[in-house]
């Protein structure tokens, strides 16, 4: 099963591929099997979406959404055994119904991917260089617009939806980039740290610390990356859940307060 699938989705979902021919799984169900980081509104969402090709009859069942589909030779694969959209496609079929910015936070986890001299490598489950091309060639696609603006914005290396929130605020406030995933080398150009966003033109970092960083152990680590980042001439914002129930400006004005301190002028 890929790894954040819902287990109880999965036996929900199973008697409907058993029992209708021809269907499969799309839209918010998909996503949710795929384990897609979706707003937590869908991520509860009662109703299963089943979908069949065009020309056959829309699925009718108490708690169905039903839909039809014409999908292209590689948008249908399996998970858990049950026949369910592919990433791109669920992409573009959300694309229609979602916020640009929520695609975002889904095409980052799509797309993440890592290789640090740490912990266990991290490979993109669909490359953005396949992902581009792929909305390239849908052309007339109900959505298409919004997913191409979404491609624009999603950047490889996230690993959180709030990273990429956070980016996201700050590139609508006109602040620098901010690059996921950013190696800070000491003076010999070894890897000392790895910071969440790193903006190297004004060495201002952030960190969002999610609730695992209440750990004991994760914050004595994550006291003495806090130390290692400060001795080589960064300047480091740390955010969490509170900063971003502020809003915006809140978090803007934050980053923005570490940026002047390191050159920047608004």
């Amino acid at each position: 099963m890929r790894r954040g699938a819902d287990l109880e989705l999965v036996e929900r979902c199973r008697p409907y591929a058993e029992l209708l021919p021809g269907v499969f799984f799309s839209h918010v169900t998909a996503a949710r099997l795929h384990g897609i980081p979706l707003p937590y509104g869908l991520q509860q969402e009662p109703v299963i979406h089943l979908s069949r090709d065009r020309g056959l009859a829309m699925p009718r069942r108490k708690y169905v959404a039903g839909h039809r589909l014409e999908l292209d030779p590689g948008e249908l694969t399996m998970v858990s055994s049950l026949p369910v959209t592919s990433l791109p496609r669920t992409l573009l079929d959300l694309a229609a119904q979602l916020p640009t910015d929520d695609l975002v936070v889904m095409g980052d986890w799509m797309i993440s991917e890592h290789h640090r001299n740490f912990g266990t490598r991290r490979i993109a489950q669909v490359p953005l260089k396949d992902l581009r091309p792929y909305a390239e060639a849908k052309a007339g696609a109900r959505g298409l617009r919004n997913l191409r603006s979404a491609i624009e914005l999603m950047r490889v290396g996230v690993d959180s939806p709030q990273e990429t929130r956070v980016r996201l605020e700050l590139h609508r406030a006109g602040l620098p980039e901010f690059t996921p995933n950013t190696l800070i080398a000491d003076a010999a150009g070894n890897p000392a740290v790895w910071v969440d966003l790193g903006c190297r033109e004004y060495r201002t970092c952030i960190e969002y610390d999610g609730a695992h960083h209440l750990d004991p152990g994760q914050q004595s680590r994550d006291n003495g990356r806090d130390a290692r980042t400060a001795e080589l001439g960064w300047r480091q914002v740390k955010l969490n859940s509170y900063d971003m129930a502020q809003g915006p400006s809140w978090v803007v004005g934050k980053v923005r307060h570490a940026l002047v301190q390191g050159g920047y002028q608004p």
